[in-house]
């Protein structure tokens, strides 16, 4: 990475912060480090400087991470923001995908996945830990009579289904009756068309565009 990043940790747990920062503050890849304790905060502060990652809270006093990544993604399209999640706030994933978050991080995530995530995302692509995604595709359910903003056919809306659910392409083959390779091309396709970079990335296309729903 040629860039060093500017963070804002957005959290009402001073300690949780503390720690965090504390641990990024030795990432090599890291310029600096800004911290606010609500959303309300975050936005005032944002008037000044906007970060290149946001690692957002959810639940928050005043103003929470939902309202808080809203309002901030309004005014500035660009931002990237990554969801700090409980597990006991699954209710609001698709809330916070809606509103263009790119990415979820659990609190108790190794340090690792968190470097990783802020990579991941700086870079364009979307993140999930991974058992957030598990529990996102757990629940995804096909909407029916509903038309996807591109121009998706039945069959890729079928594929993306069962690559969201975590398929391999193998896997779809079988239960669909068709060749990997024909999968394989489907696949393409979809990255091409929903202009995602991975699986996360077909996840959150396929929630925001109404797709699916969890």
């Amino acid at each position: 990475m040629n860039k060093k990043l500017h963070i804002h940790l957005v959290d009402d747990h001073s300690l949780f912060r503390e720690g965090l920062k504390f641990l990024l503050s030795n990432c090599d890849f890291i310029e600096r480090i800004d911290e606010s304790e609500n959303g309300r905060i975050f936005l005032e502060k944002i008037e000044q400087e906007i970060p290149d990652i946001v690692l957002m809270d959810i639940q928050m006093p005043e103003i929470d991470g939902i309202v808080a990544s809203q309002k901030a993604i309004e005014k500035y399209p660009n931002l990237k923001i990554i969801a700090l999640s409980m597990y006991s706030e699954e209710e609001y994933y698709s809330k916070m995908i809606d509103v263009g978050v790119k990415g979820f991080l659990l609190k108790n995530s190794q340090f690792g996945d968190v470097q990783k995530a802020i990579i991941d995302v700086s870079e364009g692509n979307n993140f999930f830990s991974q058992e957030i995604l598990d529990r996102i595709i757990a629940n995804m359910y096909k909407k029916k009579n509903e038309k996807p903003i591109l121009d998706l056919t039945e069959r890729e809306i079928e594929v993306l289904y069962n690559i969201c659910k975590g398929l391999s392409n193998v896997e779809i083959a079988d239960m669909l009756y068709i060749s990997k390779r024909t999968v394989d091309k489907h696949r393409e396709n979809l990255l091409l068309k929903t202009e995602a970079k991975n699986t996360a990335g077909l996840v959150v296309y396929a929630i925001k565009n109404g797709i699916f729903e969890i």
